[in-house]
């Protein structure tokens, strides 16, 4: 299987609590970022705004341990079901998910 990289070399990864079900972040990945996730069973993404590679809790410590790697239908998405370790969100909420950006009527 094959994935479809954007033009600039990275898939968009969801992350998910593998207990809870629970999204915690979306990060995107280049191939080096999935190798070394295969390789070492943590979680590691390309930081668009760094330009450099990311191992996820290197500085926090709240890394993620990667139960398993599926690829959605069209093959340009990646969801890592993970067990984290601490907080997925730089602010220290759970999830980076924590915001109602509008409520539905």
């Amino acid at each position: 299987m094959e994935i479809k990289y954007d033009e600039k070399g990275l898939v968009t990864t969801v992350v998910q609590d593998v207990q809870t079900g629970e999204v915690l972040m979306v990060a995107w990945m280049n191939a080096g970022a999935l190798r070394l996730t295969q390789e070492s069973g943590q979680a590691h993404f390309w930081s668009r705004s760094r330009a450099e590679l990311w191992h996820k809790g290197a500085t926090s410590g709240n890394f993620m341990d990667v139960r398993q790697i599926l690829i959605d239908c069209d093959n340009d998405t990646l969801l890592l079901k993970v067990e984290p370790m601490g907080p997925a969100c730089h602010t220290g909420a759970r999830s980076c998910f924590y915001r109602e950006f509008k409520k539905l009527e």
